[in-house]
């Protein structure tokens, strides 16, 4: 989805007006980061945003004690992993705009500016991009390898040009956010955000910002492989109700093609040693099969996917123009209320 795209269908809003401070909760899920979460912290407080909240998974450091001492509000999570983490915390959140950031020192809080500005332009989902300003040593080589094929596949599978998904700095109206049905535990959660704002239009924009490398006495809870591959699955999974027919039409065509593999190694065998391979030409006719009736319900998944967006759009410009039929309708109420064609009584009427 292009930014030009989103804008077409943005709300209007002052885009001169900034979101205050005071209306925002800053997140920050965290897990051992007792070397850096008093930074983080502090440099949150120091640019006003004194709402902060510290999620914590049971760390077993000094994690929460440190952001207490700095001014933070500490939650320690019933479950484990950053999505549970940011789950639970959006049920407690009052404010009506969310700073989402990882609590190892990476993100740098003086860009919380330039990720809420989009937000007073009416825009719902503000994703920081990392690649804009990385620092030399910020990102290993395989991670940055691993993060551009991941953005590679969500754009290919889903349709989205959001440029850094995985980034841990973003910004978010609070309701729409809300509204979509998150269920990853992990760091599966960008990724499900990702998803879900191109599957429901939520209207998400991209902003630079800096990436520094992590502080020497700080230790990462990321997997570079196994997160790696989790990630790349769940992009996957969640296409069967974004992109049906790419999810269902590549096992259809994986299934046609084993089961074509199979027929021709049977007929090879036929046709040079005159030997008959009656139950594997049975796979390969099932494979086969299974793989046409894939690709035709990925077909039909396909069209009711575009059915269902089509009516959601036409609900919610129904929606919007019943809105204004009624602030309109309650001008008109609120204004002279006498009959058409009735003269307007005068005091000596009335006396």
């Amino acid at each position: 989805m292009s930014d030009e795209a989103v804008s077409r269908h943005r709300p209007a809003a002052d885009v001169d007006r900034p979101v205050p401070p005071e209306s925002v909760c800053v997140l920050v899920p965290t897990l051992d980061e007792a070397p850096t979460i008093g930074a983080v912290v502090s440099g949150f407080r120091d640019r006003g945003y004194t709402n902060v909240l510290v999620v914590d998974g049971d760390s077993d450091d000094d994690t929460r004690e440190i952001a207490r001492e700095r001014g933070a509000r500490v939650m320690t999570q019933s479950g484990s992993g950053k999505g549970q983490a940011v789950r639970e915390a959006l049920e407690v959140v009052e404010t009506p705009y969310v700073v989402l950031v990882d609590g190892d020192g990476t993100y740098d809080p003086a860009d919380v500016e330039a990720l809420l500005a989009p937000l007073s332009a009416g825009y719902d989902h503000v994703i920081g991009n990392r690649f804009a300003d990385m620092d030399d040593d910020a990102m290993a080589r395989l991670n940055g390898v691993g993060n551009r094929l991941v953005n590679g596949a969500f754009r290919f599978i889903h349709g989205g040009e959001y440029a850094d998904i995985l980034s841990g700095y973003r910004a978010f109206r609070t309701e729409a956010i809300r509204r979509l049905p998150l269920s990853a535990e992990g760091f599966t959660i960008e990724t499900e955000l990702a998803v879900e704002c191109v599957k429901r239009d939520v209207e998400t924009t991209v902003a630079p910002i800096s990436y520094s490398a992590r502080p020497d006495a700080s230790e990462t809870n990321l997997h570079p492989i196994r997160d790696g591959g989790t990630i790349l699955l769940t992009l996957y999974s969640l296409a069967k109700t974004t992109n049906p027919l790419f999810y269902f039409g590549s096992l259809g065509a994986a299934s046609v093609a084993g089961g074509a593999a199979v027929a021709t190694y049977v007929l090879w065998e036929w046709l040079r040693y005159s030997e008959g391979h009656e139950i594997m030409a049975v796979v390969a006719a099932s494979g086969i099969l299974l793989g046409v009736q894939l690709l035709m319900f990925g077909v039909l998944s396909d069209m009711i996917v575009a059915l269902h967006r089509e009516q959601r759009h036409r609900l919610e410009r129904i929606t919007r123009r019943s809105s204004r039929e009624e602030v309109s309708g309650s001008g008109e109420r609120g204004g002279d209320r006498r009959e058409p064609g009735r003269p307007e009584r005068s005091a000596d009427d009335e006396r």
